[in-house]
């Protein structure tokens, strides 16, 4: 059986070393969509550590042949994800595809790169999930040229809400090998954050639009 508690410990203590999340809870990030968040993570990070995108991809692929053995293609989003799906695909031999955020404006006008078939059964690789819409349009690009998307794999998740109801709603199963209720214990842990910052973080992710204000 996998052990999603200790892959999710391990991949936010990995992140935390090299920087690729971050914790500032009295000194917020802000997002493009001008949401303050104390929380800023960058997975393209990992793709400059061996070892991190091993462990990574070795994860993946753990969880893919214990959940989703009749997985048929790897699938990765463009950009981010694309790198960790070619490296997870190596490592069960299966075929890759990417998916883009929308069809080309020139030639084919493809928005799937690579080849999926009609009834072929498909894992779709992001990198990190915060509201989950451009994770949720891959997937349902898949349906559209007839895949079946089994579910959604991410190395990280915010755990917001609203990305939870969107992929209930969509209908994809959504597993990310690490969350921020996973990290927040590891930086505690490590003594990176104040206990007393607990409640704080606990709160953006409950409400992340009322956060700083």
């Amino acid at each position: 059986m996998i052990n999603t508690d200790k892959i999710a410990n391990e991949v936010a203590g990995r992140l935390l070393d090299i920087g690729a999340v971050a914790l500032r809870p009295h000194q917020p990030f802000t997002w493009t969509s001008g949401i303050k968040s104390p929380i800023y993570c960058d997975n393209r990070l990992t793709m400059s550590y061996p070892d991190i995108r091993d462990l990574i991809a070795d994860s993946f692929a753990e969880v893919i042949r214990g959940a989703y053995p009749d997985t048929e293609v790897i699938a990765g989003t463009a950009t981010a994800g694309i790198p960790h799906a070619a490296f997870v695909s190596q490592k069960l031999g299966l075929p890759m595809a990417y998916i883009r955020d929308k069809a080309k404006g020139h030639g084919k006008e493809n928005q799937i790169e690579g080849l999926i078939k009609p009834g072929q059964k498909v894992i779709v690789i992001e990198d990190l999930i915060s509201t989950g819409g451009s994770s949720i349009k891959a997937a349902q690009a898949v349906r559209e040229a007839g895949g079946e998307p089994l579910a959604v794999l991410a190395i990280f998740s915010y755990q917001l809400d609203k990305a939870v109801q969107g992929f209930e709603e969509a209908g994809i199963p959504l597993q990310s090998l690490s969350n921020y209720t996973a990290l927040i214990d590891v930086a505690i842990e490590r003594g990176e954050i104040k206990p007393d910052d607990l409640a704080l973080l606990k709160s953006w992710r409950e409400d992340p639009g009322s956060f700083g204000k």
